[in-house]
């Protein structure tokens, strides 16, 4: 397409017109055979050239004589009469290809020039230097594998809109090099995520997606209905109960990698269909957490990106340094001076200030409800460097095990980094009467209108009154964490496939 002529009616209409070319061209190859052949094996990735072969020089890559079958997307093309450049791009990189018709002939070559960006092909040869020392494969066989209809966007432009870019996933991948960059990354941090724990003897297991009574966190879910069993059923907005009924079960040591999925707004830190790192260890306590959490974010930083600090969004993070551990109202008056310890004690001085700040409160927010309320206003976004928040009131804790010196707050923390949370972790509520009350005091605010409150689960006390040993446990926010990895601004750029309005 031309790069003067951008005008979104314009842009429209000529691409239309190159999609019209192109099933032409495809017509003319159904007419010749098998326009989509699946017979081409290809031997060779791009980068693996590169690594084995890339620092030899001219002559010493003529003397090895190293021959290459490779595939993939054609990027770049250049038709100089007799000679033809082009540059194709496999899983792994790219690599560049030398045609002529002294190696694939004359009739071939003509085929080959009408061959558009986008097209994947085949192509077999030999390694070698050219003048400026570009390793590149002088091409003695090449096919056409794979007819792309629609053009690529614009060489210097890309994917500049970003909703088409979370939209045509597959086209930003192809054109966009970071966006492949993240998802590797994303790739081997799961990859190592899962290996640390497998080597500290933790078992890998599965929890239903699919549950009757959703549960593990305070949170609004999707709701289905399953017709052969006519019964409602939920997505899981967590696994915790249910891994935590595996404890019981005997298997103390378990973790998951899972999806969950809620109900509630999208945002740049948001979608409704996320992933999480579920772990839970009996005979361990949340300090005994926050420990393992430390080791386990700074041996990934150091895998991922190479070094222990990062940078997000221009901020420094060191994950080297040991991470602070405040309460909640010590966060409080440490990031906002105009706070002290005494005031952020008294409920009245607690509700004025939410009130001048516009923040709702209700009659039943007890003091843990309001500091909470005016820690996530005034301190979470401040909270740079990683900081656990621990001891957190228990009436907003209703899975976590209390204080047994300040019943009033529990054996809790959450970790925030880069001003948002990353992980939730505590010493588990093993007492099933402590914990049937709270379930109660849930339902109670659910039939009150609170749709993010709890449903009363009685399997979960039934396994309870069997015994779960004590027990630490923690989730941590993958999406969120590969965002700091890849200094990602947006969720969107980490997931896949984010959730999208329908077009």
């Amino acid at each position: 397409m031309s790069e003067t002529n951008n005008s979104p009616q314009t842009v429209a209409i000529d691409t239309n017109q190159i999609i019209e070319e192109r099933r032409a061209k495809l017509s003319k190859l159904r007419e010749a055979g098998n326009a989509f052949p699946n017979d081409f094996e290809r031997k060779d990735l791009a980068q693996e050239m590169h690594d084995k072969y890339g620092e030899l020089d001219k002559e010493g890559l003529e003397e090895v004589k190293a021959s290459a079958a490779v595939a993939g997307r054609i990027m770049l093309k250049r038709v100089m009469g007799k000679a033809s450049f082009a540059t194709i791009q496999d899983m792994s990189g790219q690599i560049q290809l030398y045609i002529n018709n002294e190696g694939i002939g004359e009739e071939e070559h003509a085929a080959f020039k009408h061959w558009d960006l986008g097209d994947i092909i085949g192509a077999s040869g030999v390694l070698f230097k050219t003048k400026t020392g570009e390793l590149s494969l002088r091409v003695s066989s090449l096919r056409l594998l794979t007819k792309s209809l629609r053009p690529l966007p614009e060489k210097f432009h890309g994917l500049t809109d970003q909703e088409q870019r979370f939209r045509q996933r597959y086209v930003d991948l192809i054109v966009t090099p970071e966006a492949r960059k993240n998802f590797q990354t994303r790739s081997k941090a799961i990859q190592i995520l899962r290996t640390f724990f497998t080597d500290r003897g933790y078992l890998e297991v599965e929890t239903p997606m699919m549950q009757s009574i959703p549960g593990g966190a305070t949170a609004k879910p999707f709701i289905t209905h399953h017709n052969a069993l006519d019964m409602q059923l939920y997505l899981r907005v967590a696994p915790e109960l249910y891994l935590k009924r595996l404890v019981v079960g005997g298997f103390e040591k378990v973790f998951e990698i899972n999806r969950n999925f809620r109900n509630e707004g999208i945002s740049t830190r948001h979608n409704p269909e996320f992933t999480m790192l579920e772990f839970y260890e009996a005979y361990r306590d949340y300090h005994y957490l926050m420990d393992l959490t430390e080791t386990m974010l700074r041996e990934l930083a150091e895998a991922c990106t190479g070094s222990s600090q990062i940078t997000y969004q221009g901020q420094a993070i060191d994950f080297a340094k040991p991470f602070q551990r405040l309460t909640m109202a010590e966060a409080i008056y440490t990031h906002n001076k105009i706070y002290t310890p005494e005031n952020l004690q008294d409920p009245e001085f607690l509700r004025q200030e939410l009130t001048k700040r516009k923040v709702l409160t209700y009659p039943t927010d007890g003091l843990g409800m309001l500091q909470l309320k005016l820690f996530e206003d005034t301190t979470e976004e401040k909270l740079i460097e990683p900081t656990f928040i621990v001891a957190h009131p228990t009436d907003v804790s209703p899975l976590a095990r209390s204080n047994d010196e300040q019943p009033e707050v529990t054996d809790r923390f959450e970790l925030f980094i880069a001003g948002r949370e990353i992980a939730n972790g505590f010493s588990e509520l093993n007492d099933p009467e402590d914990q049937a009350n709270r379930f109660k005091n849930q339902a109670d605010a659910k039939a009150q209108g609170d749709d993010e409150a709890m449903f009363y689960d009685s399997d979960y006390i039934r396994a309870l009154e069997y015994g779960m040993p004590p027990t630490a446990g923690e989730g941590i926010g993958i999406d969120r964490l590969i965002m700091l990895l890849t200094d990602s601004a947006s969720i969107r750029e980490v997931i896949l496939f984010p959730q999208m309005r329908s077009e």
